[in-house]
């Protein structure tokens, strides 16, 4: 479906275009056989098995290498890097002979990563297992993967044990990722800017606020919101897209991110909170994050006259209008002839008040949702500029399912990534759970059906390697049914290193560095 959209102030979309898209996508069940993928090549380095996995003698091996040369062992630093060597070329080599010819996985960083030797375990465990390329966390949960004593943002640095204020450990993350043949991705939250910022006393009035005068911090933790596949904590706090500060504190960091030159970046996060049961649909003005002062002020100048203006302040403030709202509003300004604001064309000049009273209470409607959304895309064209000047991709990541009709409602997320740029890449987290391939593969076909021509649409998948869980199939079943529907995706990426490598994220995540 396509949101109700209002691009700029002189190319407003007239009401009637609000109507959503049917859905194209057919139901598909797609059988699949474990094993050896059937697009693999066959004639691939015989050290590198099936999805371009290392076999067990060459991890062996290379990690034997490893633990040598970081207790000072100089041969075995020079055999060391010479296998790295060795792997990336037969990763590249089978990567271009196997479907998908991008294998992503996304990972978070934690302090504990600057010890010695610990980052290059990690990646060499990312490129045992067929991947070439790696999306870093670098803002999330309130903080920055930027070194403490160049931090110019308004968010602390992930490192702030002392000792390590000048270690640069994403910028460390790209370097040795592209020595092991791995493209290495910035991952970036957005609009969910972390407990933190929220807890600063001169960030107030950037946060988003919704008809109750509430933030989304104190709806995280009353209601258990649902942001992503992982459980939620306390530190989702989402900021007004409108609000000037917020936009100049995220750029800032943006521009911090590209300055080391990762081989992408990708902006999460792109959208407002859900809720869970009755709270995960908007259905009147008062649930929608529009409430902050910077989004109210750019919904009045919306108003293309005085009927108009009053006319949205008193359905922003009650949440409705009344006919005696339209007849005092006539009153108030007898020169004018229709209530306007951008993205209205239809006339009820000529109606009675209670005739207008239904037509205007669903013109607001609509104007209200297509202004939240509209916020969610400038601010997300604000902050790919750094990354477009630098000639570094950008990417997407959204719900294929975040912008649904609901009832009478809409998805509460609002994420209009129909209408994100066709020139980022777009990465759908198709994560749905029926316990087949049909769901996911739905998907994903949803997007590519909407996505314009020439979209790079690269899909996320989240599960493990050849077994089921959380009511997912295995990776290699997933891959294989998108592939049967469409071969014509080049690129996937698994989330997460956690749910791949359990037992090494948790002893990295509780670690300490003293």
């Amino acid at each position: 479906m396509r949101f109700p959209r209002i691009s700029t102030p002189r190319s407003w979309i007239a009401p009637q275009w609000i109507a959503p898209k049917r859905w194209l996508a057919a139901t598909l069940t797609t059988g699949f056989v474990l094993g050896h993928a059937l697009w693999s090549s066959r004639s691939a380095d015989a050290q590198v098995g099936a999805y371009c996995q290392l076999s067990p003698e060459e991890i062996t091996q290379k990690e034997t290498l490893r633990k040598a040369a970081f207790t000072g062992d100089k041969n075995a630093q020079t055999q060391y890097q010479s296998i790295l060597a060795k792997h990336a070329d037969q990763l590249k080599t089978c990567r271009s002979r196997t479907w998908p010819q991008n294998q992503a996985l996304w990972i978070r960083l934690y302090p504990c990563d600057i010890r010695s030797g610990a980052l290059d375990d990690v990646l060499d465990r990312i490129v045992n297992r067929g991947y070439n390329q790696v999306y870093v966390e670098v803002f999330y949960s309130g903080q920055v993967l930027l070194p403490k004593a160049s931090n110019r943002t308004p968010w602390p640095s992930v490192l702030r044990t002392p000792g390590t204020e000048n270690t640069d450990l994403l910028a460390q993350a790209i370097q040795k990722g592209r020595d092991r043949g791995l493209k290495v991705y910035a991952w970036m939250f957005t609009l969910n800017f972390g407990y933190s910022y929220a807890q600063r006393p001169d960030r107030q009035q950037a946060l988003a606020r919704n008809g109750k005068g509430q933030v989304t911090l104190s709806i995280a933790s009353g209601t258990n919101l649902q942001f992503e596949i992982v459980g939620v904590t306390s530190e989702e706090s989402f900021v007004d897209p409108y609000n000037p500060q917020a936009k100049f504190d995220y750029y800032q960091l943006v521009q911090e991110v590209v300055k080391r030159r990762p081989d992408g970046v990708l902006f999460d996060y792109v959208r407002y909170p859900r809720g869970t049961g009755t709270s995960s649909i908007a259905t009147k003005v008062r649930d929608l994050w529009i409430y902050g002062d910077a989004s109210q002020q750019a919904i009045y100048r919306r108003a293309l006259n005085n009927k108009g203006l009053e006319l949205i302040r008193r359905f922003l403030a009650r949440g409705f209008i009344t006919a005696n709202d339209v007849q005092s509003v006539n009153k108030l300004f007898p020169g004018e002839r229709e209530p306007l604001w951008q993205g209205r064309s239809s006339s009820t000049a000529s109606l009675s008040a209670d005739q207008q009273l239904p037509i205007l209470q669903s013109q607001l409607w609509y104007l209200s949702v297509a202004h939240a959304v509209q916020g969610v895309l400038d601010f997300l064209a604000t902050a790919v500029l750094p990354v477009q000047k630098q000639g570094i991709p950008a990417g997407a990541v959204f719900f294929p399912d975040g912008n649904r009709v609901v009832g009478q409602g809409f998805d509460s997320r609002l994420q209009a990534w129909d209408q994100f740029p066709s020139s980022m890449e777009w990465h759908p987290m198709s994560y749905a759970t029926c316990g087949n391939t049909s769901c996911i593969v739905n998907m994903v076909q949803q997007v590519l059906t909407l996505a314009p021509r020439g979209t790079k649409v690269m899909p996320v998948l989240a599960g493990v390697w050849g077994q089921s869980v959380s009511n997912r199939p295995p990776l290699e079943a997933q891959m294989q049914a998108i592939y049967q529907v469409a071969p014509q995706v080049n690129s996937i990426s698994h989330f997460a290193y956690s749910w791949q490598e359990p037992q090494s994220d948790r002893d990295r995540k509780f670690c300490r560095l003293q």
